[in-house]
């Protein structure tokens, strides 16, 4: 029996080398997609109650300036909580096109295979098109998974700024 290392191995040889950018790209994705649940589930709570505990320490509430202070408080919320958020979404876009360029590199593997063997190395073959198909697969399962996320996101961060906005209230 194959020990699970050569068999992770062989799986991601099996893929080419795209496969492993597209590998370590979604690795990048999901490390972002991550942290940001991690600010909006557990700092985000934080940085609203002092954002708060500045507001409520103001005599005036209602004067140009402190209009001025209650934006700049609501403009750092939103700053800190949209973070990461367009890197999200350029990674969600460049991985579709990165398992593309991984079958475009696996068919030219196969038409080498072909045109060396002709079509009589099925095992040849069965290689070029698992180089061609998996990067294209991973790509696009990690692209929609990630697209998903980041809409989850937009939306909680959308509703906690306007959280904030109702809790600086003038």
């Amino acid at each position: 029996m194959p020990d699970i290392s050569e068999t992770i191995i062989e799986f991601f040889e099996r893929g080419g080398p795209i496969f492993l950018v597209v590998l370590i790209v979604s690795v990048i994705l999901w490390i972002l997609i991550i942290e940001r649940y991690w600010y909006v589930l557990f700092v985000f709570p934080h940085d609203l109650d002092k954002a708060m505990q500045k507001w409520q320490k103001r005599t005036d509430h209602i004067s140009w300036n402190a209009m001025r202070i209650r934006q700049g408080l609501l403009a750092d919320i939103e700053l800190t909580s949209g973070k990461s958020l367009l890197l999200i979404g350029a990674i969600t876009s460049i991985l579709p096109l990165l398992g593309l360029l991984g079958t475009v590199t696996g068919m030219i593997a196969l038409f080498d295979i072909m045109n060396v063997f002709s079509t009589g190395n099925t095992q040849g073959m069965a290689s070029g098109i698992s180089r061609a198909l998996l990067p294209t697969i991973a790509g696009l399962v990690t692209a929609l998974a990630g697209i998903y996320f980041r809409n989850d996101l937009e939306h909680r961060i959308r509703l906690y700024q306007e959280k904030a906005k109702d809790c600086l209230q003038i």
